[in-house]
């Protein structure tokens, strides 16, 4: 393990993780992200790059899960549940179905402009909001209701009077439609998705789909010995 790694240098792995809010799978893979912190800790760096996976109902197709209805999500997010042992409610798709992603991953850049660490809580508590609680995280007051309570547990560290003035600015959109060409640019097709490239040698290596924890720590420490 990390441990059996003589390090070189702080820092050394580079980790993207192409998510997006709506995502069952990605949420399902959260503990995987937590155990990669815990296990090699200052030796890599994680970003999150939002996907967009649900423009809209309208233009939506997954021919591979053969979904194209809201309906036909809630058992896709059933089967995630069945597989990982995640705690997920489907019945959101029958309730009160999110009509898009888009706000959700726009509210996540917004709390990026406070910092780095505010972006990953509030997501974390946006997947919180929509997989365990039922929330529909496509409406702004769901959003502001989010950010009410991220300043609540980190009053010092976070507000949510900024994050309801910057929602939706220029700034944030452009930062989406940032992560959006980054998206197409590394032709990614599937969420969740890893990259990890090497700050020594420049080598990447990219993991598709909810992968267990043993295949992320093989990926990244071939990358550290390398």
């Amino acid at each position: 393990m990390a441990a059996s790694v003589e390090i070189k240098n702080s820092t050394a792995i580079e980790v993207v993780c192409y998510t997006d809010p709506l995502c069952c799978w990605s949420w399902a893979f959260e503990p995987v992200l937590q155990q990669m912190n815990v296990e090699y800790g200052d030796m890599i760096s994680l970003r999150y790059c939002m996907g967009g996976m649900l423009a809209d109902w309208k233009r939506y197709h997954d021919p591979v899960q053969a979904v194209s209805r809201p309906l036909q999500m809630g058992p896709i997010w059933m089967q995630a549940k069945q597989m990982t042992g995640a705690a997920i409610d489907d019945k959101i798709w029958f309730k009160d179905p999110p009509a898009s992603s888009y706000p959700a991953c726009v509210a996540v850049k917004t709390a990026a402009l406070q910092s780095q660490e505010m972006e990953k809580k509030y997501l974390r508590l946006l997947w919180e909001a929509v997989m365990v609680k039922g929330k529909n995280i496509a409406r702004k007051e769901v959003l502001l209701d989010i950010a009410a309570a991220l300043e609540n547990a980190y009053p010092e560290s976070f507000s949510a009077e900024k994050f309801g003035i910057q929602l939706g600015c220029k700034a944030t959109v452009d930062a989406f439609r940032a992560d959006l060409q980054e998206v197409s640019y590394r032709r990614i097709e599937r969420f969740p998705s890893l990259l990890l490239t090497s700050r020594i040698s420049g080598q990447a290596l990219l993991l598709t789909g909810n992968r267990p924890f043993e295949a992320v720590a093989k990926g990244l420490e071939k990358l550290l010995n390398g």
